[in-house]
């Protein structure tokens, strides 16, 4: 039995790292501050492990983006994962185990889930589209703003079966970076449904042509 009681859902990208974006870190105090209270809210539920959920991809480390920056640490996981990991670091104060798992478009995992039974958190980590404005790295498509307002409805709403039913070759089309782990948080999500989810979204901007969804659900 899936014993989900909690949800982080977070932005993947490097500049959430101020040693990272170096002069330009302000600009993202807003969503720093937004993933850091769904974080906090996400492990107020006293989950026992928390699973952290991104994309799977080349590994990658913080350091890669700053080169010659202290203070980074030396590991080297897909990128979704490292900001996870990095994330969870700034706000964690208890002894809950934790576990990253890299998941398909189609939302199922490279590997395997963890086991699932004890009281667990999410965090998953999901871009919206990379091609929200001609500044964006896939440049403007007319189309990304009309599917990110659905992911966000979605997540605003915890509509299992929209999230559920995303569009993976649209979703492609349109450099959305967390089509998989938001499929993978309805399903892990789904066993649960009978209860009612509390959800709230935190952050919903895209102030870099791309999509950053932050979203906090906890269990009723």
């Amino acid at each position: 039995m899936l014993v989900i009681i909690s949800a982080a859902i977070c932005p993947h990208p490097p500049l959430l790292v101020p040693t990272v974006a170096g002069g330009a870190a302000f600009e993202t105090d807003d969503l720093r501050a937004a993933c850091d209270l769904a974080l906090r809210r996400m492990l107020a539920a006293s989950p026992r492990q928390v699973v952290i959920i991104g994309s799977d991809g080349a590994a990658v480390r913080l350091r890669d983006f700053a080169p010659g920056a202290p203070g980074l640490p030396d590991g080297s996981q897909p990128l979704p994962l490292l900001i996870g990991d990095w994330l969870l670091d700034r706000v964690v104060v208890g002894a809950e185990r934790r576990c990253a798992v890299a998941v398909r478009p189609d939302g199922s995992p490279v590997g395997r889930w963890p086991d699932l039974a004890d009281p667990t958190g999410l965090l998953v980590m999901a871009d919206g589209s990379a091609r929200r404005s001609v500044k964006g790295p896939g440049y403007l498509d007319e189309r990304a703003g009309p599917f990110d307002a659905a992911v966000t409805a979605a997540l605003a709403s915890a509509d299992l079966d929209a999230l559920l039913g995303l569009d993976e070759a649209l979703a492609a089309d349109l450099l959305v970076g967390g089509v998989g782990p938001l499929k993978a948080l309805a399903t892990l999500t789904a066993p649960a449904s009978g209860a009612a989810w509390q959800a709230e979204i935190l952050y919903d901007g895209a102030p870099y042509g791309v999509q950053y969804t932050v979203a906090s659900w906890s269990r009723v």
